[in-house]
């Protein structure tokens, strides 16, 4: 029978339908694995080598002859770096002016690639380069949170295929971050642990969910998933904020964030999604409560009047089921589709 499950940090209701539940396979999208086809080399891409837009320029790595990612200015920024910070509260009108930053992480050369076809290593290069560039514009004083953020996919948001990530820097906290902040810290005034922390513990003990664990994090779908194949990865030591991971994290990250996407291209035939990374806003970074994590929505259901009225997502999948598909996905048939199109 149906049930609602709440998620211990968040304090979100999920309701769990399986009554109308589906097998993890039916989600598995219909077309063919879509990466890797195509030129590698596009003519009109402003990302591809040799079309770069010079002038949108923040940074390249290396900083030297043939570049693996790149930070550009977005050429229809949602926020302007040199808008003056200006804020209004006079009865109806409350407005802040929007300054800040919006950038492009290009994430690699190749116009074709993506995620999963990826090494490790590329996938930390993008992630290092979102650290540098965080510690630079967190300097601003204008700006109160950082956001990254990938569309992979039209049903993501991704209006280009050339693989790429955002970056949104805000001159305020957005209300979800403060309820979400908020709780956290309540958790940890009344039992002294942080909720994410505590999940950890739980989930790892659980087992029946668990994705993937490496020597510093652990991915797994919650135990409340708002959608089928929500995944979470968070580091097993506690840290408040994305920016302070070091070295030896990032590169532990780059494993385990590419082994997952894979798992969901190879199981779920190259599905659309976002992943998020949920970090302490710039003002809490040495926060106890707050636990820093990336959380992964493959786009394969679709809110609808319940959700919007209620604030409640309808799960039409179990966790557990889900977690056990992708932890049983053979990801050598990637390889041995790469060997092929090598031919």
């Amino acid at each position: 029978m149906s049930e609602l499950r709440q998620n211990l940090a968040t304090k979100e209701w999920v309701l769990i339908a399986s009554e109308r539940a589906k097998r993890p396979h039916e989600f598995a999208g219909l077309g063919p694995l879509a990466c890797g086809e195509g030129p590698a080399w596009e003519a009109n891409c402003p990302f591809c080598p040799g079309n770069e837009e010079i002038d949108l320029e923040v940074a390249r790595v290396p900083d030297a002859g043939p570049w693996q990612v790149r930070i550009v200015g977005n050429r229809y920024p949602a926020l302007s770096e040199t808008v003056t910070l200006d804020r209004e509260y006079n009865g109806l009108v409350r407005r802040i002016s929007g300054a800040g930053y919006h950038e492009v992480i290009v994430e690699s050369p190749l116009h074709n690639s993506c995620m999963a076809l990826q090494t490790p290593a590329e996938v930390a290069c993008t992630f290092r380069a979102f650290i540098d560039r965080a510690w630079a514009i967190q300097r601003d004083p204008r700006i109160e949170y950082i956001l990254f953020f990938k569309n992979h996919g039209r049903q993501a948001g991704a209006s280009l295929r050339h693989p790429h990530a955002q970056m949104m820097a805000l001159p305020m906290v957005p209300n979800e971050v403060r309820v979400r902040t908020d709780q956290a810290r309540m958790h940890f005034d009344e039992v002294g642990k942080c909720a994410y922390c505590e999940m950890l513990h739980h989930e790892r003990a659980d087992g029946r969910r668990l994705i993937l664990e490496s020597e510093r994090f652990m991915a797994f779908a919650p135990y409340a998933s708002v959608s089928p194949f929500h995944i979470w990865i968070l580091p097993t030591n506690h840290t408040a904020s994305f920016f302070h991971a070091g070295a030896a994290e990032i590169d532990d990250l780059g494993e385990i964030m590419h082994a997952v996407v894979r798992r969901m291209y190879v199981g779920l035939n190259n599905p659309d999604f976002n992943y998020v990374i949920r970090s302490a806003p710039v003002r809490d970074l040495g926060s106890p409560y707050l636990h820093w994590y990336i959380t992964i929505v493959p786009r394969i259901s679709l809110a609808a009047g319940f959700e919007l009225g209620s604030g409640i997502y309808i799960n039409p999948s179990l966790p557990e089921e889900c977690a056990q598909y992708l932890r049983e996905v053979d990801t050598s048939l990637l390889n041995r589709v790469a060997a092929d199109e090598a031919i």
